[in-house]
């Protein structure tokens, strides 16, 4: 088999964020140039046109559902401050709609007529998010050709409500009156609220005690309902309509042991698209309300087996565009005729000459931990005969903690598959997907079951005849640098070395460092600093640093808002007094990962040697 280096892999290119405009114009993010850009194309698989033209990745993009036009999301260096720009598709002009790059802007989405659109930002106070309302026309112009910057004085957004916690916008009512205003307590404890833009009065429709998860909310076509997913009286999503005047809610459709974690609702032709989550697998569902709580299934797209989501419908709801990526296949955006389900692929993200087929499917498996449960995780190995000793292996740990691994393209897990290395992907407990009892059993005191898990998996490794027991690599990113380093510092025999990416190395000082808009939802999972110092301390890699064993890499972003780069300072000096072997890459010009293709060309590159001189 060939071998390609790390450059190539990264050069695999994926197009995703679709968007159909009022006219038909297909609208993606596409990373072609090294940083996703918006594009677009009016019709299958033709070279789509550049939109964007920034050294920093665009995140979303929305077209206006009456003009040529589309609001689109970006930050600087990855510091998360999202600000809204708008974009001229026939002159190409740049608006700068938000010019406060200070604070965060959580885009909220268009009214019907596209006169003004909404969002959520921390402009008055950085702890919480007050929903504002503006005008499409205010705005300072910019250089079509890529620099948003302007002249003129910041545009008026009128706030129209203020809050006091995590909060987003999720569209516009039918008659542009009344907004969905969402709230997140934690990771899974939500509630729904309507907002009157005229007067500011919010509404309250989901009081419930403990936790309950409200997402993906859609307006109902006639505004009286807000479909939904939600685990209340469930341990897993269920897609649900709640009737605003009554305040009752109705099962649409149940996933059953497994979670419908989203939906798309077209209001005027009623047709919808919903997705289960099948121990990581996408099962799309389309169909039609024939009444308010029964869905008349339609036929469902030929889409590859994977990952799919991001569903946006045409104007008329005839058809809608939809990502879509597997084990082999990178990310492209396809679009499906609703009635029919007959699937066309429009995008062409290219894969850098390197063949598909040359690409390595995942493995779904399960293994026993301590507990006698069963964990579920992906296991990929090369296509080449092992070597005597068997294959040195890659364990790749999600972050989140409430994340999950799914079969989705990943180059770099392609590269190390090609380069001889096994991968294995755990969803240890606490990962979502598998319900809210499985993703609570890490919250808290119970946050080294998880890293536990871990060292199941390693065992369970162990007891594969390819793989080679003394070559076993910890590797993770954000929370999944912290399941590194402290699974390094409790188990440390098991591990040939760390690659610790953004990680959490001392819960104290990342609670007291991070963005003041986390900080309770993190509290929430991890336990907080009045209640919980003493046992957040105690199971911080950092004070346990005496115990690593192996060699160790730490990477990290100096603008990360969530993680801050303390953390990755902090663990490397400590480690070096102890004589570990330590090497350490930081970017100053990015956050919470790395999103410049010439940084992770350089920080996998730097992954690959380390590895190479460590462990293979």
């Amino acid at each position: 088999m060939h071998r390609y280096d790390i450059e190539r892999y990264l050069n695999v290119r994926s197009a995703g964020g679709a968007d159909i405009g009022p006219d038909g114009r297909l609208s993606v993010i596409l990373n072609t140039t090294g940083t996703g850009q918006v594009w677009s194309l009016d019709s299958p698989l033709e070279w789509p046109t550049q939109r964007t033209f920034f050294e920093e990745a665009v995140s979303f993009v929305d077209s206006s559902p009456e003009r040529p036009e589309a609001v689109f999301g970006m930050d600087e260096g990855g510091n998360e401050r999202t600000q809204l720009y708008r974009l001229n598709y026939e002159s190409g002009e740049i608006v700068d709609l938000t010019d406060r790059p200070e604070v965060k802007h959580r885009w909220g989405g268009w009214d019907s007529e596209g006169d003004r659109f909404a969002f959520a930002s921390n402009r008055r106070d950085e702890a919480v998010f007050d929903v504002y309302v503006q005008e499409r026309a205010g705005g300072s112009t910019g250089d079509a050709a890529g620099d948003p910057s302007g002249s003129s004085d910041p545009p008026d957004a009128d706030l129209v409500y203020e809050g006091d916690g995590w909060l987003s916008v999720a569209g516009w009512s039918p008659s542009d009156d009344r907004l969905i205003v969402h709230e997140a307590h934690a990771s899974f404890d939500h509630d729904l609220y309507t907002l009157d833009v005229e007067n500011g009065e919010l509404t309250h429709h989901t009081p419930h005690e403990g936790d309950v998860r409200y997402g993906s909310p859609e307006w109902g076509p006639d505004g009286e309902a807000i479909y939904l997913v939600t685990d209340r009286d469930s341990d897993t999503l269920r897609l649900e309509r709640l009737d605003l005047v009554t305040g009752e809610f109705a099962v649409v459709a149940a996933g059953g042991e497994w979670n419908i974690d989203g939906v798309a609702l077209h209001e005027d032709s009623r047709r919808l698209v919903y997705s289960r989550n099948v121990d990581g697998y996408t099962d799309l569902s389309v169909g039609e309300l024939a009444t308010p709580d029964r869905i008349d299934e339609l036929p469902a797209p030929d889409l590859p087996d994977g990952v799919a989501g991001g569903v946006s419908f045409g104007p008329e709801g005839d058809r809608f565009a939809v990502t879509a990526a597997g084990s082999k296949r990178n990310a492209n955006v396809h679009v499906v005729e609703t009635t029919t389900g007959e699937t066309e692929r429009w995008t062409a993200a290219a894969t850098a000459g390197i063949p598909p087929e040359t690409f390595v499917e995942r493995e779904l498996v399960h293994y026993p931990t301590f507990d006698e449960r069963e964990i579920p995780a992906y296991f990929s190995v090369p296509e080449t005969e092992p070597p005597e000793a068997g294959y040195p292996v890659v364990v790749d740990i999600h972050g989140g903690p409430e994340s999950q691994r799914r079969p989705s393209f990943s180059s770099v897990t392609q590269y190390l598959l090609n380069s001889g290395y096994a991968v294995f992907e755990p969803n240890v407990r606490g990962s979502s997907g598998y319900g809210k009892a499985y993703a609570a059993l890490d919250d808290v005191r119970k946050r080294m079951d998880s890293v536990n898990d871990l060292r199941a998996g390693v065992e369970w490794l162990h007891d594969y005849p390819e793989i080679d027991p003394n070559r076993v690599v910890a590797m993770g990113g954000s929370y999944g640098g912290f399941m590194v380093l402290a699974a390094l510092t409790e188990y440390p025999d098991l591990w040939a070395a760390g690659v610790d990416v953004v990680g959490i190395a001392n819960f104290v000082t990342f609670l007291e460092n991070t963005g003041d808009w986390r900080r309770s939802l993190r509290e929430a999972e991890y336990g907080s600093l009045a209640e919980d110092r003493e046992f957040l301390e105690s199971i911080s890699p950092i004070n346990r640093i005496d115990r690593i064993q192996s060699p160790l890499f730490v990477l990290h972003g100096e603008n990360d808002p969530r993680v801050p780069v303390d953390e990755a300072e902090q663990i490397v000096e400590r480690a070096r007094d102890q004589g570990v072997p330590v090497r350490k890459l930081i970017f100053d010009d990015e956050g919470h990962g790395f999103s410049k293709l010439e940084n992770r060309i350089e920080a996998y590159r730097a992954i690959v040697e380390f590895l190479d001189e460590h462990v293979s």
